[in-house]
């Protein structure tokens, strides 16, 4: 297509990452992606959700905060310097793109790559209806979700740059226990989705106007908390029964690390939650407890992402097995054989 050729060549006039600058540039959209997701908290535990009343412009007739009676100024630049970290998130994607691009890596990582652009400009127009329609706890609650959503792409996103292109995908455990670590992430899903009832039905609505109250989750808070936490209970105690199926299979210790830190994290943000909840929910642990969600999807996915490895060939041997059948292993740079992803 003559865009996408003229995109290539466009491309072709920066100079070639080298692997660790795309790395580096992965990482950055990683802390954007999660950074942006912790302003949000922030902005909605000072109340200053409604610092800028429209979107795009802050104020009708005008992009950047100006003098206003009813909107204080704190509430203003709350808003508005969280719209403009926005501006980090996009220039982080877009430099993603261009490195993957320009360094002419496999289609999955392009995929990966076009994913943040895209789904930042999506997360954007929620960011915007949100606002608009003032706040509803279901539209603030997806546009946490899709946070979270963007911080799992982040990070297979750097798994995979750090892949070889010319490589051969192999599994690293069982599948059995791919599988429960699919689980696992599934039960974070449910974490994460009643986290946000809970945030609906609580004290921080993101606007404390008087006149025009924004309308809450009409559930009690208490029976959110016991669901939220009890999903939790079972998403630590998969992950606990994990750690003894891959210790029991020798598992590489990449893996094990990556679980290993996981469970810190997500026993971390469980006492988070608990102190949150006996203390009456103060803001600064609100924003803590956001920062903790990031993290623990972000440690789920690259989890998942170590279950699966793509690694260079350095032999294939086909060796005749007790029955006389062939079987193909793969040696991988670290010298481990593993059967080739079926």
């Amino acid at each position: 297509m003559p865009v996408r050729r003229l995109f290539l060549r466009l491309v072709d006039l920066l100079p070639l990452p080298s692997l660790r600058v795309q790395r580096a540039i992965a990482v950055a959209v990683i802390l954007t992606q999660g950074g942006i997701s912790v302003t949000g908290a922030i902005v909605r535990v000072t109340a200053s959700g409604l610092g800028c009343p429209t979107w795009p412009q802050c104020f009708p007739g005008s992009f950047t905060p100006i003098p206003h009676a009813e909107v204080p100024g704190i509430h203003q630049a709350v808003e508005f310097g969280n719209r403009l970290i926005t501006f980090l998130v996009v220039l982080t994607a877009a430099a993603a793109v261009l490195a993957v691009t320009r360094a002419r890596r496999r289609r999955e990582v392009l995929v990966y790559a076009w994913l943040m652009p895209a789904s930042t400009v999506a997360q954007a127009v929620i960011g915007g209806i949100t606002v608009l329609t003032g706040l509803l706890w279901w539209t603030v609650a997806i546009h946490l979700l899709v946070s979270m959503a963007m911080v799992w792409l982040s990070v297979l996103l750097f798994v995979k740059i750090g892949e070889p292109d010319g490589g051969a995908p192999v599994r690293a455990v069982p599948k059995p226990l791919r599988q429960l670590t699919a689980l696992s992430a599934l039960t974070l899903s449910a974490v994460l989705v009643t986290g946000t009832l809970v945030t609906g039905a609580g004290p921080h609505a993101g606007d404390k106007s008087i006149e025009q109250p924004v309308p809450r989750l009409q559930v009690e808070i208490t029976t959110l908390v016991h669901l939220h936490s009890s999903l939790l209970i079972a998403y630590l105690s998969l992950l606990v029964a994990l750690g003894f199926a891959l210790w029991a299979v020798r598992a590489p210790r990449p893996v094990l690390i990556r679980l290993g830190v996981l469970i810190g994290i997500a026993a971390a943000q469980g006492m988070v939650g608990a102190v949150q909840f006996v203390t009456g929910v103060p803001a600064a642990l609100v924003a803590v407890h956001v920062a903790g969600a990031a993290a623990c999807t972000a440690a789920t996915a690259a989890l998942w992402a170590s279950m699966r490895q793509r690694t260079e060939t350095e032999a294939l041997e086909r060796d005749l097995d007790g029955e006389g059948e062939v079987a193909l292993t793969v040696r991988t740079r670290g010298g481990v054989e593993l059967p080739p992803t079926q």
